[in-house]
């Protein structure tokens, strides 16, 4: 099946969007459909190969005829906005009302104007109820407005009738800019995206579309511009900001050597970078499908919401009815017009935008304040998940720690080898291996390494690595895969080089622990989070980092296979509610983070394996970015419970009022109306 992506300019319904979802989903031939409010995407998959679109056109326009479906090619096409014309034809509604209601005295054209009026503003939304209904078969809130207008009118409200259609209208603009506003937010805060990328030929440098770069090739990066691909510099210097990206303010200086990532803006210096990722892989454009498509793997919540809101206007508009029909009859003292008033009031006051749009827009806002503090979350499911960790494991190495080791102590057990053979020795095979360990020995070889003689390459997850060199098998690795005897042994992290049968000799490796380990474990005890390390280094290695960091249980010397049978021990027995994490950055994480509740990866150092296995990714690397994913989650879910309970506490108090008498046409509105406006805006406090 192919994928399939649209954007869906002017839709600003929350509970179209989920018709449109469950239109297409029905629809046979497409499966895997998402419609993400937030992004105004529609994602599927299909094996169709013809009239795709216009299939695709026809469904969305039956449910709203003013949306427009767009591919790639026409995003950045601009359309008219119809809010002027919205707005025009309001105030026109309005105005020939008010003329005949308090300038003529002829009672034919007083009706003849009312009719005109409410013809002008009901124009929208009884188009979209009278479609919802003959083609879908639909009740929803156009269709409650639309009735309740028209039927305020006819038991001698019309001035209510009149406002109720103006006020929601007037709603409806403001809502959809309030959402716009809120889109607007998260892509400013996510303005990452490379315009062009200036490609050098020889002395000639011309301005490209990043995607047309190959790897391999050449750019320059100018002061005040931002870097459109992953690369090497090869020329100058600079100061580069990965604010964007990571979600730290300090300027990183950079120099010939260093890797540069995609989306940092160079803010003083110039700088030539060798491309190492096309476009499609650059860490730019990850984050940026990462953070778009984020939103598409619903919460529970935004789930729950989504399906109630099918099954809600049906609801009311019978409980509406009951109420036009008994009231009178429970009540002696109440009228048929009273009671088909209350019944109208409650339609109004039952129109579920506020719910139906809040809560899938507070998820959004909490994956692009996430994004904009270096912290990428794959989903508003996971989002949700964060605030129930109950405990957290932790790899050792590029996790706990740096993953910057150095090689402090180089030891000789064979007098026929120097110290630059031995490390030639480790540097040939390590060459081959991505493993932080391997990158650390190559830094401390100054010459140039020839592998052409290398064969027979294999690497053993958690153990080391073997090679064929000049007829002799070399063996790289730890003391059990090596079988140092226990005389022969050394202090800390250690590698050991056997050519054939015989030691030649050691390097003893150091790694520092991250700066904010310490005070990140102190915390999460704080939070009642447990807290275990998982790590394949030596016992006496992995208890010292344990205790100094203040993780509260450590198991070592573990291959990849023991630390995923030790998760999922730990996930069989966890009998609470509670989400297990767990945090690594390596090939050999990739299983474990996958099978996690929640699987967090470091992406400064991460393998790409490790990073696609999870579903955060930690751009910085830093530890504490756990504690500010909680945050986020945990504020998120009170702006959630804050507009639901508002929403509803809202519609249900005013709903009472209107029973009693005491509330009418004007609070049912700002029961609606008002309420979505509040909440929308209550959920730009996630950005801050």
């Amino acid at each position: 099946m192919k994928n399939y992506r649209y954007t869906l300019k002017n839709l600003d319904c929350a509970n179209c969007a989920k018709k449109i979802e469950d239109k297409v989903a029905s629809t046979e031939g497409y499966s895997n459909v998402t419609v993400n409010f937030s992004t105004l995407k529609l994602s599927f998959q299909t094996d169709k190969t013809s009239n795709i679109k216009k299939e695709i056109t026809d469904i969305v326009y039956s449910i709203e005829p003013g949306v427009e479906v767009l591919d790639e090619k026409q995003i950045n096409e601009e359309k008219p906005q119809r809010n002027h014309f919205d707005i025009f034809r309001l105030i026109l509604g309005v105005a020939i009302y008010l003329v005949g209601a308090y300038l003529i005295d002829n009672n034919t054209i007083k009706i003849a104007t009312l009719i005109i009026s409410l013809i002008i503003l009901l124009s929208r939304t009884s188009k979209k109820a009278f479609t919802q209904i003959t083609k879908n078969h639909v009740l929803d809130e156009n269709a409650l407005i639309t009735i309740s207008a028209i039927g305020a009118c006819f038991v001698d409200k019309s001035m209510e009738g009149v406002m109720v259609i103006t006020l929601y209208e007037i709603g409806k603009i403001l809502e959809a800019r309030a959402v716009s506003k809120t889109r607007k937010s998260i892509s400013d805060l996510m303005n990452i995206k490379p315009e062009y990328a200036n490609l050098k030929n020889g002395e000639e440098v011309t301005k490209v579309n990043p995607e047309e770069v190959k790897i391999g090739d050449i750019i320059l990066v100018k002061t005040g511009e931002k870097i459109p691909l992953d690369g090497i510099i090869i020329n100058g210097d600079a100061e580069i900001d990965n604010s964007a990206l990571t979600g730290e303010s300090e300027l990183i200086k950079v120099e010939k050597n260093s890797k540069v990532l995609s989306g940092g803006i160079n803010v003083q210096g110039l700088i030539e970078i060798k491309v190492e990722e096309i476009y499609e892989n650059s860490t730019v454009n990850q984050i940026l499908n990462l953070v778009e498509n984020a939103t598409d793997k619903k919460a529970k919540t935004e789930t729950f919401v989504s399906k109630a809101a099918k099954i809600y206007t049906p609801i009311v508009f019978i409980l509406a009815i009951i109420v036009a029909v008994f009231m009178p009859i429970i009540f002696k003292n109440t009228t048929y017009s009273e009671s088909i008033y209350k019944a109208l009031i409650f339609l109004v006051i039952s129109c579920p935008c506020s719910i139906a749009i809040s809560v899938p827009l507070s998820y959004f806002s909490g994956i692009g304040k996430a994004s904009r503090r270096g912290i990428l979350i794959k989903g508003s499911d996971y989002l949700d998940g964060i605030k129930d960790i109950g405990q957290i494991i932790f790899d050792k190495t590029g996790t706990i720690t740096t993953g910057k080791f150095v090689v402090n102590n180089i030891k000789i057990l064979d007098e026929n080898y120097s110290e630059k053979q031995v490390l030639n020795y480790f540097a040939m095979g390590e060459s081959f291996s991505n493993h932080p360990i391997a990158k650390s020995i190559l830094e401390k070889i100054d010459n140039e390494i020839d592998t052409t003689k290398v064969k027979d390459f294999e690497e053993k997850a958690g153990k080391g690595i073997t090679y064929n060199y000049e007829n002799h098998n070399i063996k790289i690795g730890n003391e059990n895969f090596i079988e140092v005897d226990k005389h022969e042994k050394e202090e800390g992290t250690t590698l050991y080089l056997k050519i054939d049968d015989k030691i030649i000799g050691s390097l003893t490796l150091t790694d520092e622990i991250k700066k904010d380990a310490k005070e990140t474990m102190l915390k999460l005890a704080k939070r009642g989070i447990k807290t275990k390390m998982l790590t394949g280094d030596k016992k006496d290695v992995a208890l010292k980092i344990a205790k100094e960091v203040g993780i509260q249980e450590v198991k070592s010397e573990m291959l990849p296979q023991d630390k995923y049978n030790e998760l999922d021990k730990i996930l069989e027995n966890n009998k609470t509610n509670k989400k297990i994490a767990y945090v690594g950055d390596g090939i050999n994480d990739s299983p474990v983070l996958a099978r996690a509740d929640i699987g967090i990866s470091m992406g400064g150092i991460g393998s790409s394996s490790a990073i696609e296995a999870s579903d955060i990714v930690i751009m910085t690397d830093e530890l504490s970015k756990t504690l500010e994913s909680i945050e986020i989650s945990k504020k998120t879910n009170k702006i959630i419970i804050q507009n639901l309970t508002f929403a509803i506490g809202v519609k249900l108090l005013v709903l009472l009022l209107s029973l009693l008498g005491v509330a009418d046409m004007w609070e049912a509105v700002f029961a609606d109306v008002g309420t979505t406006l509040i909440t929308i805006f209550n959920t730009l406090r996630i950005l801050k």
